[in-house]
């Protein structure tokens, strides 16, 4: 069944909704959330794999307004497989404004490198680029050319912490170990970063001086003044509206995993379980459960930081949940329609335009060794879990050799964040252990992909035809594994705390079936005619108010300032030469804010 016909918790393997068990280890059978709000009463159970199983009663009130307002939309149309701003590779797409842009960015490396790619294409496009995340990439940012700003928070803690708690609500060992208060002053402190790096001078690590000439374009970029005219900002990063909202100026939301409400499958933070209800209406109401659950965690930290560092109104527990659908906020989502199709209910501002590759093979000599294995016989298998800290490194490396050996495979196998193949004494001849090799290089010389299902990884190795088994640790993994599975590009995936050597021996099996190589050569065809990076660059310029931002009197310049009982808006560079002048009163020159939400907030 295609992925736009609806995605159920039937889609998942049915021992990832069973023996649902509290984390503590109480006696209780089931950790139990309570959501009550203006009539949101359902229970929310927490999966072993972290996401929420929630079980959708049709009697409840908040059920019935849902599927009241679904019956007032138009009836969802089936989507072709193609992205909804589909550029062909001699087409170009330009905005005529020369903008500053800050893209502000909370995850993984995995996380990061998409949106390395896009800001390499918009600064090819004139724009100055910022991109804002953790002190972690500061490396692979400089390295390809792009300005770095530090916004806080370790990602290899963030990684180890979701590891152990794998969904949005902690484990009860967590809570009392004392790790919430210090995600929490964590959190503020993204926050606070977000919102500095949409104005100050510098990288964010507090070791730079603006130089005695700071508009000197040659002099390093941490010298040189810096304030956003537009932000791109993936979810996690959560300050984005509110700094948006406090400079007046546009935001674009991009993401690797779904999270505007639809129709056509459940929140991949979510799995429903329902007797009555339709499952369009279920999988439509598991965002607003995840959304109302997500605020219950952060949201007074967020309406703290608004009032506190940016004067801004807070926002109450009714409407900030789903705030930004209301306000129609552009949302451009990295991933391949030939995977996963826009949904028929998203409108006009959300688009869907293939994966962000940030090629960096193309140069790449392997070393002797590996070069050497590659051709003592066939094509290995890749095994990889990036970012991902597990607990015991040394079980899973177990698993993992004697399901390679089982199956009469070779492997490579990477160590990663998770030290796989630490404290071995010997490895195996059939397995060569790898630390850092581009994924672009190297999954073309493998048979298929075993990862944790980020999209990045999913995306490398579909893009070149190769099959994939994921093994899910948390987050939107076990969603990507089903769409995979669906797809016919690989088997059901195996939740990291069920993995065992039969599971993994019988899906390395599934994955080189004939029908599954084929399936996935051709959805790598398709994913390699699309211009996934040049076409969200695309969908970024198309959803600009171009008219309102730019400079009356140099319009290749973005408006920061208009004069008062006029209609005149004016860049710096103008507002400038005009007060210079005389021509203009500097009192008559004010902010201008170039963005007017529909409940009043300016961004």
């Amino acid at each position: 069944m295609p992925p736009h016909d609806g995605l159920t918790a039937a889609d998942w393997p049915e021992e990832q909704i069973s023996n649902v068990t509290s984390h503590a280890g109480h006696s209780r059978p089931n950790r139990r959330a309570h959501i009550r709000e203006r009539g949101l009463n359902t229970g929310v159970r927490v999966m072993d794999d972290g996401r929420l199983d929630i079980k959708i009663r049709e009697h409840k009130p908040w059920v019935g307004k849902i599927i009241k307002h679904l019956q007032h939309q138009p009836e969802p149309v089936r989507e072709d497989r193609k992205p909804s701003v589909c550029l062909t590779e001699d087409e170009e797409c330009r905005c005529p404004l020369k903008l500053n842009i800050v893209i502000q960015v909370v995850g993984s490396r995995g996380d990061v490198q998409p949106f390395i790619a896009l800001g390499k294409v918009l600064k090819s496009h004139g724009h100055r680029v910022r991109l804002a995340t953790h002190l972690a990439f500061r490396e692979s940012i400089e390295n390809e050319g792009l300005e770095f700003f530090n916004i806080g928070g370790d990602p290899a803690e963030l990684m180890a912490f979701m590891v152990r708690n794998p969904g949005l609500m902690p484990h009860m060992s967590t809570i009392r170990s004392g790790a919430i208060p210090r995600r929490r002053r964590e959190m503020k402190a993204i926050f606070s970063g977000c919102w500095r790096s949409c104005f100050e001078t510098g990288d964010g690590t507090g070791m730079h001086h603006i130089s005695e000439d700071p508009w000197n374009q040659t002099a390093d970029y941490r010298t040189q003044p810096f304030v956003a005219d537009a932000i791109i900002a993936n979810p996690p990063s959560f300050a984005h509206l509110s700094c948006a909202e406090k400079l007046g100026v546009p935001l674009n939301m991009m993401f690797t995993m779904p999270w505007s409400a639809t129709q056509s499958f459940p929140h991949p933070l979510a799995t429903i379980r329902t007797k009555n209800t339709k499952p369009s209406a279920a999988n439509f109401a598991s965002y607003a459960v995840v959304e109302v659950i997500m605020w219950e965690g952060l949201g007074d930290l967020i309406n703290t930081f608004r009032k506190r560092e940016l004067g801004l109104d807070p926002l109450d527990a009714i409407r900030a949940p789903s705030i930004a659908h209301r306000l129609q906020i552009p949302y451009t989502y990295l991933w391949s329609p030939a995977l996963l199709p826009k949904p028929g209910d998203w409108g006009d501002n959300i688009d869907v335009t293939g994966f962000a590759f940030l090629s960096s093979g193309s140069d790449y000599k392997p070393p002797d060794d590996l070069a050497s294995f590659l051709k003592a016989g066939p094509p290995p298998i890749y095994v990889g879990f990036g970012s991902i800290v597990v607990d015991n490194p040394g079980s899973l490396t177990r698993i993992i050799f004697k399901a390679i050996r089982e199956s009469g495979q070779r492997a490579i196998v990477s160590k990663g964040w998770g030290n796989i193949g630490a404290g071995e004494d010997e490895i195996p001849e059939n397995i060569f252990m790898i630390n850092k090799c581009p994924h672009d290089w190297l999954f073309q010389h493998v048979s298929c992909v075993i990862h944790h299902g980020g999209a990045g990884t999913t995306a490398a190795g579909l893009v070149l035809g190769r099959p994939t088994i994921i093994i899910p640790f948390f987050g939107d993994q076990p969603f990507w594994g089903s769409i995979v599975a669906r797809a016919g590009a690989g088997p059901l995936p195996i939740p990291h705390k069920q993995l065992t050597v039969e599971k993994l021996t019988d899906a390395i099996k599934t994955a080189l079936e004939p029908s599954t190589l084929e399936k996935a050569k051709e959805i790598g065809k398709q994913m390699r005619t699309e211009q996934g990076v040049r076409n969200a660059a695309a969908s970024f310029y198309q959803h600009l108010d171009l008219e309102s931002m730019r400079c009356s009197i140099c319009p290749h310049l973005p408006a920061v300032w208009w004069v008062r009982h006029s209609h005149i808006k004016l860049s710096t560079f103008a507002a400038a030469v005009l007060v210079e002048t005389g021509l203009i009163n500097p009192r008559n020159v004010v902010l201008y804010v170039s963005r007017l939400s529909s409940r009043g907030m300016y961004f």
